[in-house]
């Protein structure tokens, strides 16, 4: 479904290029359209809460199409939806669901991690790769984390799913060198959102808030938009292989400056 507003972002939309945003119903999804709608793209907000990107796709004058990126046949709709030509795909949709040791962890949880930061990403990127090859530049955004790059207690089936978002990345770069794609990861550290950590402690408040307790300015959605943001409007020419971004409170994942 698109939803259309009467006014445009912009007074002066010349720019015809489209991206489209997974997850874009909240957070850094929701936040990066509306950076790259500021940029001058078209952009086409997909995610499972189709109220929720239709407000936003009217907010931007972009398009809403109500997607889940772990069924290959709602993704191709979404494909059908963005029709021949894409010049930028940030892969967003993503997660961390649960935080019990190797031992204990449920592995309902570590296959839904895999379903949606390694399945979505290989579904939504083989449906779009035509698009994206046919405009003669294109480019793909995978958002990563810190936690696909160091291993941590509690953290052993997201970790392992977001090296494997790495590992796609890297290797979807080398298997398209030579062609008009460029491929890059943003790997954000600690970012306060509305949703994630309430998810992952399967909606225990305490528990979601103790995360960021006492952390002097956490990264917020906006700041991994802004990157995002900066990585697609680059010229041609320049890939930018990946960009790890944390806020200055933390010097690495288990090294997290907090006040009392």
């Amino acid at each position: 479904m698109t939803t259309t507003p009467a006014t445009p972002v912009t007074a002066d939309r010349t720019d015809s290029r489209t991206a489209v945003v997974t997850g874009a119903s909240s957070g850094i999804g929701a936040a990066t359209a509306r950076a790259l709608a500021a940029e001058g793209f078209r952009v086409v907000c997909a995610a499972r809460r189709r109220d929720r990107i239709e407000e936003l796709a009217a907010e931007i004058g972009g398009v809403a199409v109500a997607c889940d990126v772990t069924d290959p046949a709602s993704v191709a709709a979404l494909a059908a939806t963005v029709g021949e030509e894409l010049s930028v795909l940030v892969n967003n949709a993503g997660g961390a669901f649960g935080s019990g040791t190797v031992e204990t962890a449920d592995p309902a949880d570590w296959r839904a991690m895999y379903e949606v930061n390694v399945l979505g990403v290989l579904h939504v990127t083989q449906a779009l790769l035509p698009a994206l090859r046919a405009s003669g530049d294109g480019l793909i955004v995978n958002v990563g984390s810190t936690a696909g790059r160091i291993a941590y207690e509690g953290g052993g089936g997201y970790t392992a799913a977001k090296h494997g978002t790495q590992v796609v990345t890297e290797t979807l770069r080398l298997e398209l060198c030579g062609e008009p794609i460029r491929v890059s990861e943003i790997a954000p550290g600690m970012v306060r959102t509305d949703e994630f950590s309430l998810v992952r402690f399967d909606g225990d408040q305490a528990k979601a808030d103790a995360v960021y307790a006492g952390v002097p300015d956490p990264l917020v959605a906006e700041d991994v938009a802004d990157a995002i943001s900066w990585i697609a409007t680059r010229p041609s020419h320049v890939n930018i292989d990946e960009l790890v971004i944390r806020p200055r409170a933390q010097a690495a994942q288990h090294k997290v400056h907090r006040v009392s």
